[in-house]
């Protein structure tokens, strides 16, 4: 009876820190990026700030469209400045899973980030931002060397608290009236929900590379 190495399965290591193609993953994110300083400069141009309004209104059936347009509107160019570096490099290094499946975990954290804020905010206020999807970027490469059990993700999870550790404050209420923790802390939920049905999904690639008779 043979022994044979079982093939690796492709594409799927659980342990990759780097998108696998990361020419690919940068212009995808660059692209998303673009879209969000066309979206400001259009809405400073035309509309003079007013497309802020659009976003999501609390408690309002005519503000559930916001979920789908908010992350894409800001309030002003320097909400826009501090969201852009966290957007690019979480929105990166997220890739590490494919672009596929990145598309999947985003959308998931776009969904809970805006209907945990559509149910919890004060009534009728609109809230608008990249930070909840920032968030559950994050949360999610912070979590996810835990469910995939990898080292090499648990470091780079250590360096991203060491850089952006105050960055989890916005999770708590109340730290600043301006700032919806709302979509943070529903962001960061929907990173955690997303990094362990991810891991869930790459369960098999764990065997690969085993030897069996």
């Amino acid at each position: 009876m043979a022994t044979l190495p079982v093939p690796s399965a492709p594409g799927k290591p659980v342990n990759r820190v780097l998108p696998p193609q990361p020419l690919r993953s940068a212009v995808v994110i660059g692209g998303f990026t673009v879209l969000l300083y066309l979206v400001e400069l259009v809405n400073s141009a035309f509309f003079h700030g007013s497309l802020a309004s659009y976003g999501i209104v609390s408690h309002r059936v005519t503000g559930l469209p916001g979920v789908i347009w908010a992350p894409l509107l800001h309030v002003s160019w320097q909400h826009l400045f501090s969201n852009t570096l966290p957007v690019l490099l979480f929105g990166f290094l997220a890739m590490a899973i494919g672009v596929r499946q990145w598309v999947a975990v985003t959308v998931v954290i776009w969904l809970i980030s805006g209907l945990g804020v559509w149910l919890t905010e004060s009534t009728g206020v609109s809230t608008v931002g990249a930070s909840g999807i920032a968030f559950g970027w994050l949360m999610f490469l912070l979590v996810r060397g835990i469910f995939n059990r990898s080292l090499k993700q648990l470091a780079v999870a250590v360096i991203l608290l060491f850089y952006w550790g105050s960055a989890l404050w916005g999770l708590l209420p109340n730290v600043d009236p301006e700032i919806s923790w709302q979509a943070h802390a529903f962001g960061a939920l929907g990173g955690l929900l997303s990094a362990w049905l991810v891991a869930m999904a790459n369960r098999p690639a764990r065997t690969a590379g085993k030897v069996v008779a």
